[in-house]
């Protein structure tokens, strides 16, 4: 199930001087595969081994895998977690991805990620905005956002995109694990498992 990243994609193991143009000129690059500054982080934010997920917020495997993967976090302590939307199941994903990043700036990212992976059955519009709601958002700053933050929300999105397509993932959830790619839904111990590879040193490339 495993594969190194250096395997498929050498360019992301490359490391550059400017981390911000690094980013312009390569999306797939260590840095901003690993590292990228306007990404939302979870877990440990100094741990000592990081795992990228690429989600969909339409995506029931990525809801089913958000809690069991948040366990696992929360039991390491050493677990660096960096979340990024890769919208593929249509407009309302990409919708999706643009109201939870926006609501960032109003410290609820995480507020408003827990809530839409909670959810169950079909998301239509009105509910999307119903349970932001409910998580504490506010609609009204969360819109004025999205207007002032629109090319940057942009950008995180195709870089995204071009980081999961660069590694072949097929679908959402898809992880990286240090540096390893992880297409799939893991279970709890297949994470530990993984996790422990890389603490033993088998990600030779390193977190």
């Amino acid at each position: 199930m495993l594969a190194g990243i250096a395997s498929v994609v050498p360019a992301v193991l490359a490391r550059s001087a400017v981390m911000a143009q690094e980013q312009a000129d390569n999306p797939i690059s260590r840095d901003s595969v690993l590292r990228d500054p306007d990404i939302p982080l979870a877990g440990n934010l100094a741990g000592d081994v990081t795992i990228v997920e690429y989600f969909d917020y339409q995506c029931p495997h990525c809801k089913r895998i958000a809690p069991i993967l948040a366990d696992v976090v929360k039991e390491d302590g050493r677990i660096r977690l960096v979340l990024k939307d890769w919208p593929i199941f249509g407009e309302l994903s990409v919708q999706s991805a643009r109201l939870v990043l926006g609501a960032k700036f109003q410290g609820k990212f995480h507020d408003a990620y827990y809530a839409l992976m909670g959810t169950s059955g079909k998301l239509t519009e009105a509910r999307l905005m119903e349970t932001l709601k409910q998580a504490g958002v506010s609609l009204e700053e969360l819109h004025g956002a999205l207007e002032t933050h629109d090319e940057k929300l942009k950008s995180i999105l195709k870089r995204n995109s071009a980081q999961a397509e660069a590694f072949g993932f097929n679908g959402t959830p898809s992880f990286i694990v240090g540096t390893f790619r992880v297409p799939g839904v893991p279970t709890a111990e297949q994470f530990k498992m993984m996790i422990a590879d890389v603490r033993a040193g088998k990600d030779k490339t390193g977190r």
